[in-house]
Formats: structure tokens, C-alpha cells, sequence
């Protein structure tokens, strides 16, 4: 299955949780490896649309809050460093939204 390219991706979920620095469960720093800062948040945002959204989703869990996909993927990033991620997204019958981005540990390097 494959989840639609238009999904919701909050620009706050970019700009103030995956691209500031955070005591707990930074991602920051794993992103700023290819070149994803803060100051590019709409690079990270066009990739997870034109890269990762054309990898196919594997449904992982279905609550009362709707469907939970992941969606395995590699992005190549502005400085043209390749990082493997793991994106999670929720779909219900009227939205598709992503939730969040983590580094791919068990990817074939």
C-alpha cells in the first residue's frame, strides 16, 4: 500500500521537535548528519513527500485513533549523505498524518 503524497506534515512537527535539539529523543542530530537543519525544514518536508510517501507502508497497528503505517525509507540528504529512517503515520478515513521520522538501526548498511 502506498499512502497519499498530500498527507498532513505539520511544519511544527519539523521545526520544533525534529529539528531542535531535545534532551530526550533528539533527532536533530542524526538528520543534521545530511544536512537537515532547522533553517531548511521545507527540504526535509519535500523529501518525506517525493521520497519517502513513494515507498510502499506496512501497517503495524490499528487503534480507536485509526491506522498506524511505517513506511522504511532512505533519504538523501542536502550534503549528499544517505541516512536510513523509519517514518510513522497515522491514517483515519478523512486524513493521512505524519507522526514522526527515527533512524532505520536495523537497515542494511
Amino acid at each position: 500500500m502506498f499512502l497519499p503524497q498530500n498527507a498532513i506534515i505539520a511544519e511544527e512537527k519539523l521545526t520544533k521537535y525534529l529539528l531542535i535539539l531535545l534532551p530526550k529523543d533528539d533527532k536533530s542530530k542524526f538528520l543534521a548528519q545530511a544536512g537537515y537543519k532547522l533553517d531548511n525544514w521545507q527540504q526535509l518536508e519535500q523529501d518525506l513527500r517525493t521520497k519517502v510517501l513513494k515507498q510502499p507502508a506496512e501497517l503495524i497497528e490499528t487503534s480507536r485513533y485509526g491506522k498506524k503505517y511505517l513506511i522504511r525509507a532512505r533519504l538523501l540528504g542536502t550534503n549528499g549523505i544517505e541516512l536510513s529512517i523509519l517514518t510513522i503515520w497515522m491514517v483515519t478515513n478523512s486524513t493521512t498524518r505524519f507522526v514522526t521520522l527515527v533512524p532505520d538501526k536495523g537497515a542494511n548498511l
